[in-house]
């Protein structure tokens, strides 16, 4: 397989296969760096000589410097992130091209800065050069005796600092025929031009510039704009150097656009549209260049995480209708959660409607993932093309064939040609070393509403590229570095386009795994969030879906590479497994899957929180997520990611319906493996490590099983039992209080009881089953069980008390699904039990995380009677729950007695109102807040001594790894010690 070969070359290896080569070429560089410095000025002579270096105190400084650097390369070695090794399978990162790693290193000697041509002559040239390889890879015309906009890019850190740099971009060019029409009114220079200057519309008419009605300034087309500049000088003889200077006074740089909004936009700010799988560079972009992060508009993704282009025209058609402008829109090519690529092409056709109809905008290409995947079309490429790559195969263990992307993939790559600009990270999927981000501009002269030394709109070449953009100092050797990968990897099919179809090839494989991992039997499933074939197909079945699992396993899961071509050479072609592995996975190498589990008796969980708390697990073994962590001990990287209601809307609800899930308001947790290793399929490498992961799916909580279980006491007149409950111990996962009563013929447990708690009013006593049980086995009205009561001062004071139920005032599950989405902002609700003599409260636990808030023998007064034999809820009126959560651990709440809601060091009071609950028969914990019943009346509650305050207990997680002393910072601090000596 002489492409695999030649992507062999391109990398050290992950067991450092090619590291002699390595080796090789870095001593060149220090040869070349050696000729450099001895053939500046030989006459100079030597500046250190022979006896300096031989003298002690150099020789010592050496030594420090030698065993720092071996102690410190040695602690890298040992606690690096693999990323090299196919082992890793999480986040954008792997091993990097020689070519990327010898260019950093070789201009990082020199350390040129590309902030200006006198401190990077070199460097410089090849950020131009780099800005012209990438355009000409997106499409973008890069000859200037060509009658076309010219591209032009640059090198940015990355692609945060690229989208915030083309939202800068977006908000200036937006608001210049609105600076330009101030220039031109009544006094200001360019008012001589208000009867004479002509633009045409966005629908297509020409008008003079001083009559275009604001909205119509707001959506001049982005080549009208552009023109401007140019037009004046040829038109008019106004100067670029006038202009500019007439300009700065009311340019949007200057000003800044409130001012400007007030006038021509009746108060609506212009507005980005994206998806809701954005990158939060996006909202963080829109912050920083004060657009404001509510003017990035999500719209709502399709199944597949694609942007839903229905949605998008529905809401284009709400920004027209009432005249808010819109920046731009950005299609997502190749989200870093999931790889999905957006229909660029149907939003720039939705651009060309909207601009007949009198609304137009940018449209930006956030390409930071896919854009080095363009290598993968031949330059001839034209949608609908049919790409049949080369399956030639070699030796069995080293073969790895190429697969093609889906064809609808194809054609959105071919559409950012037509994109006003393009985000793309060379240090994502062009194996550069970080900081390596770019953004290109189909017409270049967009970079000039950028720069703050020649801001004016022309054509032209420039020979300093730092004066564009957002950056000013950045490393010369991050431009060499993409330069120099680009040149020897090459950006076509047989260069970049090679090896990530390789990489293509291993990601469908993955995908494969974890679409066929788990069947019926299995005490898990694994479930990919991009649906197979079978699942897509209008007439899907179980039985179809399972069919195909069954099929990939067969004909998939047990093949070497070797094996699945071979056999395909006599299959039909709609039968063949290359097309069907091309089905699977997502667009842009990136799977994402999600776990559940089934219990012992074959049933699906439905938890979406049991779910997750599975999944955790699996992160947590199988990631670095703590200081203890040794990175060379965990077998396989994965990383994981959520989906919320607010991002992910309809998605997250198919795909947890997809999962068995009941629909909830909580994050689903979604484990995601990004596949950049072209390493990994052979010898079915792959097979090893997803049975990596199927060993490590084990479950701590889920299922239901026998404890202890602890009861806060209230009441003596009437006994009652609070259940101290655990949101991650499936078992105590019950908000209940219940009636009792204790025996008092042979023990005399209930005066012994009542005696204590008298003498002892303020401490807290909690009742312990003795013996372990299932919570629903002792909370039935009439059943008995034996318990013992402990406080935290004495331990165990009174045992074998037989405790028998006799009614039940609240039972409520603390399952995710009964929780609600937020804390109540206006008041904090409590269960109301007891009689007028002992009034209790128990805090209702809406969501979490949360707390115990508990308090007994409160004092009541109210405007009416109560009706203590009805369920009810009181609300504390004046304390806001949502403004107190989290609430802080157990030694930062202060004083015992209510202190968490108020100041008083002793007795509370606070205005309340009583209602009649809901409907206490129902689990939805709503009823009992915020769909109460009839309303009781309102008065007072003042809380005296017996008050229960815990907010540890309820959120502890008994499974949760417990971090210890970071051993990596001791070892940082020993070298750092040796070096001070």
């Amino acid at each position: 397989d002489v492409s695999h070969q030649i992507i062999s070359s391109h990398f050290i290896g992950p067991q450092a296969e090619n590291l002699s080569y390595f080796k090789r070429n870095i001593h060149t560089i220090l040869e070349e760096l050696r000729l450099a410095r001895n053939n500046y000025f030989p006459e100079d002579g030597k500046f250190i000589d022979e006896n300096v270096q031989q003298s002690p105190a150099f020789q010592k400084s050496m030594k420090k410097l030698s065993n720092a650097v071996q102690k410190t390369s040695n602690l890298l070695g040992r606690t690096s992130i693999p990323f090299w090794s196919p082992r890793y399978e999480a986040h954008m990162c792997t091993d990097m091209s020689m070519a990327a790693l010898l260019g950093y290193f070789m201009t990082m000697l020199y350390n040129p800065n590309n902030v200006a041509l006198e401190a990077s002559p070199i460097s410089t040239v090849a950020e131009i050069e780099v800005g012209e390889q990438l355009c000409e890879l997106f499409g973008y015309n890069t000859d200037l005796n060509v009658d076309a906009p010219v591209g032009w890019g640059h090198v940015t850190c990355d692609g945060t600092v690229a989208n915030l740099e083309s939202i800068w971009v977006a908000r200036n060019l937006k608001y210049y025929p609105l600076s330009l029409r101030e220039a031109m009114e009544e006094g200001k220079p360019l008012e001589f031009l208000s009867g004479r200057f002509q633009v045409e519309t966005c629908v297509g008419k020409r008008k003079l510039f001083s009559e275009l009605t604001h909205w119509e300034l707001l959506n001049l087309k982005a080549h009208e704009i552009l023109d401007i500049p140019d037009r004046l000088y040829h038109e008019h003889g106004i100067s670029n150097d006038y202009l500019s200077a007439v300009m700065e006074e009311f340019t949007v740089q200057s000003t800044g656009k409130e001012a400007l909004e007030r006038k021509y936009t009746d108060g609506k700010p212009a507005q980005y549209l994206l998806s809701n799988t954005r990158h939060y560079s996006w909202p963080k972009g829109a912050a920083v260049a004060g657009i404001g992060s509510d003017n990035v508009v999500g719209i709502p993704a399709d199944h597949g995480a694609r942007i839903d282009i229905d949605a998008l025209e529905k809401r284009l058609e709400e920004n027209l209708a009432n005249e808010q402008p819109v920046l731009a829109v950005v299609a997502i090519m190749g989200s870093t959660e999931e790889g999905a690529v957006d229909s660029l092409s149907s939003v720039l056709a939705l651009r060309k409607q909207f601009q007949a109809r009198g609304l137009s905008f940018l449209v930006h290409a956030d390409a930071a993932w896919g854009g080095y995947f363009c290598t993968m079309l031949p330059k001839d490429y034209r949608p609908g093309d049919v790409i049949n790559l080369p399956t030639e195969m070699g030796t069995s263990d080293g073969f790895v064939p190429d697969a093609t992307l889906r064809a609808e993939t194809q054609e959105e790559l071919y559409a950012l040609r037509f994109a006003d600009s393009i985000t793309v990270d060379p240090h994502k999927s062009g194996y550069i070393p970080y900081p390596a981000g770019g953004l290109c501009y189909r017409d270049g002269r967009m970079r000039y509403l950028v720069t703050w030394t020649s801001p004016y709109l022309s054509r032209g070449s420039v020979t300093s590229i730092g004066t564009f953009g957002i950056e000013g100092s950045k490393p010369g050797a991050a431009a060499m570095s993409v330069w120099l990968s680009n040149k020897t990897v090459g950006l076509g099919p047989s260069g970049y386009g090679s090896l990530l179809a390789e990489v293509t090839w291993t990601c469908t494989r993955f995908s494969a795994e974890w679409a066929a991992m788990t069947d019926a039997t299995s005490p898990f499933i694994c479930v990919p969030f991009n649906e197979l074939p079978s699942e897509r197909d209008p007439d899907s079945t179980p039985e179809k879906v399972e069919a195909e699992k069954i099929r990939i396993r067969r004909d998939v899961l047990r093949k070497t590479n070797a094996e699945i071509v071979q056999e395909d050479q006599s299959r039909p072609e709609d039968q063949k497994t290359l097309k069907l592995l091309r089905q699977l996975g997502s667009d842009l190498n990136i799977n994402a899957f999600s776990l559940n589990f089934r219990y012992s008796d074959g049933r699906l969980n439905d938890d979406v929180e049991e779910a997750n708390y599975l999944m955790q697990r699996v992160i947590e073994a199988l990631s670095v997520d703590s200081p203890e962590d040794d990175p060379t001990k965990i077998p396989l990287y994965l990383t994981s990611t959520e989906f919320s209601d607010k991002l992910y809307g309809e998605c997250k609800k198919h795909f947890m319906k997809r999962l068995g899930l009941i629909d909830s308001t909580q994050d689903l947790m979604v484990l995601r493996n990004v596949v950049m290793s072209p390493f990994p399929t052979e010898g079915n490498f792959i097979h090893k490590l997803a049975n990596i992961l199927r060993d490590t799916i084990v479950r701590k909580r889920n299922e239901l099983s026998d404890d202890f279980h602890s009861f806060l006491i209230q009441g003596t007149e009437q006994i009652y039992l609070i259940h101290l409950p655990m949101f991650h111990v499936a078992n105590h996962r019950q908000q209940l209080v219940v009636m009792v009563d204790f025996d008092n013929v042979e023990r005399k447990s209930k005066d012994k009881y009542i005696a204590m708690r008298n003498s002892n009013p303020s401490e807290p006593m909690i009742l312990v089953t003795q013996h372990k049980c299932l919570l629903p086995d002792v909370a039935q009205k009439h059943v008995s069980f034996t318990g013992q009561i402990m406080t935290k001062e004495s331990g165990i004071i009174l045992k074998n008390i037989k405790v028998t139920v006799t009614d039940t005032v609240v039972s409520r599950p603390l399952n995710s699904r009964w929780r609600l989405k937020d804390y109540p902002t206006r008041f904090m609700p409590f269960y109301l039990y007891g009689n007028a003599n002992e009034a209790h409260i128990d805090h209702v636990i809406v969501r979490a995380p949360n707390t115990q808030l508990s308090a007994s023998n409160c004092k009541l007064d109210i405007d009416a009677k109560v009706p203590w034999e009805k369920p009810l809820v009181l609300l504390l009126e004046d304390v806001y729950e949502a403004t107190m959560q989290p609430f802080p651990p157990n030694k930062e709440i202060g004083s015992k007695n209510g202190g968490i809601i108020s100041e008083s060091p002793h007795e509370s009071t606070f205005r309340v109102s009583v209602w009649l609950d809901g409907n206490r028969e129902h689990d939805n914990v709503e009823h009992a807040c915020f769909r109460l019943g009839k309303k009781v009346g309102d008065g007072r509650l003042t809380l005296r001594e017996t008050v229960y305050v815990d907010s540890e207990a309820m959120n502890f997680d008994p499974f949760k790894k417990v971090e210890k002393i970071n051993e990596w910072r001791y070892e940082f601090d020993q070298i750092g010690r040796e070096l001070e000596e």
